[in-house]
């Protein structure tokens, strides 16, 4: 399976990195280090988690994020790495 991270989910991983980084050094390394774990799962488990706003999601094993995929073939794009605390109406826009 190969995993593809569109540019809008690039820029959500760089923007958690700063918030995490912000709050405390190498708090953002993990946070990255943690969120790209959980999408390389996406090779294995692609495709079993439930869809939200037209996309699978898969929730992150150590901080509040959300990765919203899609599986068309043998490829799993990545549409967005969000803040799952984040208004679900926010979500909804910025998935559109």
């Amino acid at each position: 399976m190969r995993i593809e991270i569109l540019d809008e989910a690039q820029q959500d991983l760089i923007d958690g990195f700063r918030f995490y980084e912000s709050q405390a050094e190498r708090l953002g390394d993990y946070f990255l280090d943690s969120l790209f774990s959980d999408i390389d799962s996406l090779r294995m488990y692609a495709g079993i988690h439930s869809v939200h706003f037209g996309y699978h999601r898969l929730l992150s094993k150590r901080f509040p994020f959300a990765v919203f995929y899609s599986v068309k073939r043998k490829t799993v794009r990545v549409h967005a790495v969000l803040d799952c605390r984040r208004d679900p109406a926010w979500i909804a826009r910025r998935l559109k």
